[in-house]
Parts: C-alpha cells; structure tokens; sequence
C-alpha cells in the first residue's frame, strides 16, 4: 500500500539541483526509504537515466562499509561522466565519520546529494559544523489522517469518523495500511517490530544503555503522560517509589535519547502575555499514537481527549509550525503555534456540548488579549461556531483542510 507523501515529496523536487544537501529526518519505518523511491521515480520519468542514481540503503547487509572513506570510494566509482549524479543515502549514520564522505560527495559540482537519518544524531555535532548553511532538512513524520484517509479512498467502507478513530488507536506508521485491511490482529507485531528496532538500534545501542526496563518504565511514564506537564524529578520520584532506584540525570539522560530517536517530542511552555519561554515542566508527545497504543496496551484508550491532543501537535509540525504550550496568568493554551505570520491559538477538546466545558476551553483564549487567530478543536460534528472571534471547529474537518486554520 503506497501513499504518496506530496508535501515531502513537493520539498525535494523543489530543492532538486539546489546546491544543498538534503537531508530527510524522522523515526524509522515513517516512509523516508519510500519518498526516496517515489523521487526518483519522479526523476526517472523527466529524463534522468538509470546510471546517474545512485543508491545505497545502509541498512542492507550488502553495503558492509568500515569506515567513510570505504562509501565514498564505492560511490566515486559509479561517477564516471560528468553527467549530473543524484546520490541517495539511506541510514547514512551507521557509516563510521559519514559526514566526511557526504561532504565529499557534496562538493562535487555534478553531485546532488540526498540522505537519511533516524537519530537527530545526524545532524549533530561534526555534521552540523562541517555542513554548516549548506543542507536543509526535511524532517518527516507517520502519515498524517489525510494521507491515512487517502488510502482507503477507493474503497470507503466507513463513515471519516470510524476511520479517524482507527487513526486514533492505531496510529499513522505507513505499514499500518495494508496490515488494517487485511488483518488488524496482526498490528501489534508489526509496531512491536518498529519498536523494537526503534529501542535497540537507535536508543541502547547507540547510548550503550544496560537497564532495559528502567528505558520501558520511563518511556511509559512518558507515553502515559501526553498532554501533561511532568519533570524529570517526578518521573525518577514515582520510579523510585515503585523500588526503582534512579535519579534525575538519568531520566534526563534517557529522555534526551527518546527525542533523538523521534520516538517523542518535547512541546517547551511560552508565556503569553511575557511573549518568553518558560524553563520547566515541558509537555511530551508521542510520534505516533500507534506505539503509543503498543506500548501501554489497554491503558492507552482511558484518555482519548490527550490521545486527540497529540494528533493535534503533531500536525501543527507538519505544516511547519514551531509549536509550544501556552500559559495565560494561571490558565493553558494546549497549543500556541507560531510561524513567519505570526502566532494561532489552538485549544482542543473531545466534546464542548456541556456549556460547563465549554467556557472552561473558551476562557484561556479569551485570555490573550491579543488579535491572532484563535480555535477550539473538537470532535463536535456540530456546524462551525463563533465565540467573539474564537472559531470551534471540528477537528477532523481541521485535519482534512489546512484552510480552515
């Protein structure tokens, strides 16, 4: 099952033969291997010939390269014209200092090079120095509910809503798709299998951590935990309360290796009226609600209003927002988003029937004392609404048209 990442898609073709590197970033198994495919299918139809791609999945056994100087000799080779290359480098950390032969590679005039990375690791330290303005990033994520949506549009055999609840409990992961409609028994080995991979490769491994279930009790904590506000000492204080002796450091430590894996993401708090961030208490979000269905089992479905939460979040990244949670006196926004415009307000709730609820979720907006656009999100299948210039929306509808907000 293949669903067209066109906006990432959209991105490379637009940096094509820009003198840039570009870099595709996200958790393993999100479809990077894929929008590579589909790309240079896309070049493959405009008349770039077989020979002048070049590409290697570093993953796959056969590309047994030691060192950088071993990948950049075994590509060199294939540039034998000076014809225009395109380079695609799939997994490209776990080649030993792969920033020296990309940036070999790179300075090649005839040379376009594209590469992937599941850690934030790759963009780290020597990479970021040595490439310094000369990439640009492209950081994907699981499918969104639109291109999830997108797939069974052919074959509509439920209402949006009973496919967006399935979004909700299974999660985004591209693999996701064939699995749900052939057998969706099956769906808790395949998102074991990314979570495993996920855990291993690219968290124990690469942090050479010993205590595996200390990793899946604070990763728990954490997946629990979307929508809240928690420390790193109250996540080592619940821990050792349960006779799991640890300490703040090393629940920071574990948390840094969640976000460069893309497991997780940290959502900071901004104060509103200050116009600063705020230096505790952070908010986490998951990547996908699937490993966090996976993880917690029959515990993850008890709060469905901070699972819808999370999809909020993670799509406010996607259209490329710098997303933070907002603080107003002692009220929160969920969610304020700021981009090249400026800011939007987004708060979000399951339903706001109950006129209670409703002024609870209306009065942190009517708070902020400012013009930018304000929404309240919710699964209400009631017609679009307009609180003295707070717009409610349905949130699948929101989800479905970026238009709208």
């Amino acid at each position: 099952m293949l669903v067209e990442r066109t906006e990432y898609l959209e991105l490379l073709k637009r940096f094509k033969d820009k003198d840039v590197i570009k870099v595709v970033t996200g958790i393993r198994r999100c479809g990077k291997s894929t929008l590579f495919a589909l790309f240079i299918d896309y070049l493959e139809k405009n008349g770039v010939k077989k020979d002048q791609i070049i590409q290697i999945n570093l993953e796959d056994a056969q590309y047994d390269f030691n060192n950088y100087k071993e990948l950049y000799s075994y590509v060199n080779k294939k540039i034998s014209s000076s014809k225009k290359y395109y380079v695609f480098l799939d997994e490209v950390q776990n080649v030993l200092d792969f920033q020296k032969a990309v940036d070999s590679l790179y300075i090649k005039k005839n040379v376009d090079v594209y590469i992937t990375g599941s850690n934030a690791y790759l963009l780290s330290g020597e990479l970021a120095t040595l490439l310094s303005g000369r990439y640009i990033e492209i950081k994907m994520l699981p499918l969104s509910f639109k291109e999830f949506l997108s797939a069974f549009s052919n074959n509509f055999t439920k209402s949006r809503y009973e496919y967006f609840l399935e979004y909700m409990r299974y999660g985004g992961m591209p693999g996701n798709l064939a699995i749900l409609m052939d057998n969706p028994n099956d769906l808790d080995t395949y998102l074991e299998g990314i979570f495993t991979t996920v855990v291993y490769k690219d968290i124990i491994s690469r942090n050479n951590i010993s205590d595996k279930m200390l990793l899946e009790s604070i990763l728990k904590f954490i997946f629990d935990s979307v929508g809240s506000a928690i420390s790193t000492k109250k996540i080592s204080d619940t821990l050792v309360s349960k006779g799991m002796p640890t300490s703040n450091h090393t629940v920071e430590n574990y948390i840094s290796a969640f976000l460069d894996s893309f497991l997780i993401y940290k959502a900071e708090r901004y104060d509103v009226k200050g116009k600063n961030l705020l230096a505790r208490d952070y908010k986490y979000y998951v990547v996908d609600p699937g490993l966090r269905s996976y993880l917690l089992g029959k515990k993850a479905d008890r709060d469905m209003g901070h699972i819808l939460e999370n999809i909020v979040y993670l799509e406010l990244l996607r259209r490329g927002y710098k997303v933070y949670v907002g603080k107003v006196d002692d009220l929160e926004v969920d969610f304020v988003a700021e981009n090249r415009d400026g800011l939007k307000y987004y708060q979000v709730a399951l339903s706001v029937r109950d006129e209670k609820v409703l002024e609870r979720e209306l009065k942190s907006l009517q708070r902020t004392k400012d013009h930018y656009p304000k929404f309240l999100l919710t699964l209400d299948m009631d017609l679009e609404a307009d609180y003295n210039g707070i717009t409610k929306i349905n949130v699948i509808e929101w989800l479905l048209d970026e238009k709208k907000g």
